[in-house]
Order: structure tokens, then sequence, then C-alpha cells
């Protein structure tokens, strides 16, 4: 048994507190604001970010990183992406435990920087955690495999024992890289998904779209050091099936959204959670600028997103593209 710190009392920082307990360790989950911890505290669930299963007895609640992290052996970091720089500078205040574990899935706006990479600038070497993995089945316990990157295989080994349990399957790679890519990209192509699917156009166009997304993202990934081979695995191909799939999947209702009319300002205000898949389209075409990459995909989806382009134009426009070969990245 370890004793665990959550820090982030969102929807996937609940699960994996509820999961961490029910593998018989000491798990002390850290929400940001007070009123919101003492809200847990009093109804053992999490009204607007999880509201199924209760958080068991076992699970500590507090709004007190320094609290949280007394005598910790372990941290897990569920905090937002585009928030998680000012979670680390207030932590970098503490003595962290030997293990930390990040399971933010996207690039800083910006920086561009991957989170291991955010994290390393104030200090903290964290093992990336990404894959199919919706909060809603992981709280309830059902089967569910993700993957864990480090260049370390002791840090790597370290995560998988800690994780590892009832329902919870957990793979390693040493390609933390891809791992995150793969993480924060996906939502990208989610989000063009449920464009598609709101616009009625069918299965065809949908399949089309994640695959050639998927090379996209594969493309951009290897010009920034990452395996191609890992995009093919669950923080690539099976994230991004789980997440245009699900009906918990708050990107591809985004999408759906988008698609079917709805200004990107209405999408964002319809729920408490950060819907990743936006700042993330950002930040993988300044980053693909950089390397050089071309993500037909990605800009049209960028088109419609800021620039307010009519989606059924940026699809005929994609179709219009001139012939090429069929590579995979």
């Amino acid at each position: 048994m370890s004793r665990i710190a959550v820090l982030g009392a969102g929807g996937f920082g609940t699960a994996l507190a509820i999961h961490l307990a029910r593998c018989s360790h000491e798990v002390t989950l850290c929400a940001r604001r007070p009123a919101f911890a003492d809200e847990l505290r009093t109804l053992r669930e999490n009204r607007p970010y999880l509201p199924q299963p209760k958080i068991p007895p076992a699970v500590a609640i507090t709004a007190d990183a320094g609290e949280a992290l007394r005598d910790a052996q372990a941290l897990i970091l569920a905090v937002p992406s585009q928030h998680l720089r000012a979670a680390a500078q207030d932590l970098a205040r503490h003595d962290l435990p030997p293990l930390v574990v990040d399971t933010a899935k996207g690039l800083e706006l910006g920086s561009l920087l991957r989170m291991s990479e955010l994290l390393a600038e104030v200090g903290i070497d964290a093992v990336a955690l990404s894959g199919p993995s919706h909060a809603e089945e992981v709280a309830l316990g059902q089967p569910t495999a993700v993957v864990v990157g480090h260049p370390d295989p002791d840090r790597r080994s370290s995560a998988q024992s800690l994780l590892h349990g009832p329902g919870l399957r957990v793979y390693s790679t040493p390609d933390r890289t891809g791992v995150e890519f793969g993480g924060a990209l996906k939502n990208v192509l989610a989000l063009a998904s449920g464009v598609s699917e709101g616009l009625g156009l069918g299965d065809n166009l949908r399949a089309a779209l994640l695959t050639r997304g998927l090379a996209e993202i594969t493309r951009l990934g290897g010009a920034c050091g990452a395996q191609p081979a890992t995009f093919a695995g669950l923080a690539g191909l099976g994230d991004l099936l789980a997440t245009v799939m699900s009906q918990h999947s708050r990107n591809r209702r985004a999408g759906i959204a988008l698609g079917q009319g709805t200004p990107l300002e209405d999408v964002l205000r319809s729920s408490p959670m950060v819907v990743e898949g936006v700042p993330a389209t950002r930040a993988a075409l300044d980053l693909a600028e950089r390397h050089g990459q071309d993500l037909p995909i990605a800009a049209a989806l960028a088109r419609l997103l800021f620039d307010g382009a009519d989606p059924r134009q940026e699809i005929d426009l994609l179709l219009a593209r001139a012939f090429r070969e069929e590579d995979r990245w």
C-alpha cells in the first residue's frame, strides 16, 4: 500500500482517486478551491465533473497541496494542460515524492511545450500517462488499458506497479514524447470527426478524416522526436477510437455541436469541462509551422473554429486537394 496524492479534482483526477482507493492505497484528492473540497467531502460525489460513482470514505479530500503531499510516495497530476504551469509552480514550493505521474493531454499554448517539458522547467521529472480512459468508466472499474511513458525503465515500472489494479491494465514505453503527442493531438481529430458527424455526412468521411488525420499527427510527432509506431498503440489509435466513439467524449460532443451550427463560444460555455481539442488545434498548427509539416485537416478545423469558415466548404476543399500517394507518415 502506498500513500498517494492526486492533484486535480476534475473528472479524471476523481476517477483515479477512486481507482487507487479500490487498490487499497491511501489516497488524498486535492481540489483547487476550498469550497469545492468542502462540497466533495460533504456529498462524497463530484456533481459537476463525475456524478457517479460515490467517492469512497477511504479517499481523503483537501484543498491544501501541502497536506495532500505530506508523506506521499507518489503524486498524480490531473490538471488541465493550460493550467498545469501554474499548478507546477505552486508545487515547486513543496517537497515532492519520488514518483510523479502526469495525466494532462495537451500542448502549452505559446511555448508549444509538451507537459513533461513544461514540468521539467520547474524541476519535475514526470511519467506521462495516456490511452483510452474515460473517467466515467475508470471510476466504475470497467476494463481499461493505458500506457505510461518515460525514458527511465525504473520510473515507468514504478508507475505501472502503482496504477495497475482491478479493471486497469497498464502498459509502458520509453517513448514519452509519442505518448504525450498522441494524447494531445487526438482531440484535434475528435473535433474534426464530430463536425462531420454533426453535418450528417456519413461514416465514410469520418473514417477518412480519422485515418488521414492519424497520418498527420504521426508525421508531426515524428518530426518532434516521437516513434511513429507509438501512434498505432494505446496513446494514439486507441485513445482516438475511444474519443470519437464515446458518448462521454466532450471533444466529440463539441464537434457535433459545431457541425450543427452552434457558435464556438456557446459550445465552450455549455460544459464545465475543458474542450482540449480547441487549444490543441492552435498548438498543433504552430508546431507544424515550426517543423515544416503540413496538417490540412487541422488547418481546415482551425478555419472553422477561429475564422468562422463554413464546415461543408472546408470538407469540399479537403476532398479537392491535389492527388498524392497514400503514405502513413
